[in-house]
């Protein structure tokens, strides 16, 4: 499968396509086909700075949109052909700019129907933030 990787730290000119191996879901986990994936601000600071992933080569991205290909043993939230998007786990797994990604199930969400995976790929960790924001920072609450 192709990702975008770095090897280095730096600027856009250090992205690159690569060949990689598919990944397979482990126990728990799906196998999506990225349809859509996320550029974030940590993305590009991560990037050029290496933040807490450490030193390159790593593949970015959080935000993800795409349709299950496989599951893994156990798994009974999705099934192949379901149109999911979530935030990964990462740094703790792959990043979400190759074709496929695997994650535990509970990672993903059903797509809504009223929207496509381009706007289902850019929501995660955009949601997250302005949760954080009006709730953890704000103290907005029900009612």
């Amino acid at each position: 499968m192709r990702a975008i990787s770095q090897d280095v730290l730096g600027g856009p000119e250090v992205l690159k396509v690569i060949e990689t191996d598919r990944p397979e879901p482990g126990p728990t986990e799906v196998l999506v086909r990225v349809c859509a994936a996320g550029v974030n601000p940590t993305d590009w600071k991560h990037r050029a700075g290496g933040g807490f992933l450490g030193r390159p080569p790593f593949v970015l991205g959080w935000d993800v949109s795409g349709v299950v290909e496989a599951t893994g043993v156990g798994v009974t939230l999705h099934k192949p052909g379901d149109e999911v998007f979530g935030m990964l786990r990462y740094p703790f797994g792959g990043g979400s700019h190759a074709e496929y990604v695997t994650a535990p199930s509970r990672t993903f969400a059903a797509k809504p129907s009223g929207i496509d995976h381009v706007q289902a790929g850019a929501l995660p960790l955009a949601a997250l933030t302005a949760w954080q924001g009006l709730v953890d920072t704000a103290g907005v609450r029900e009612g």
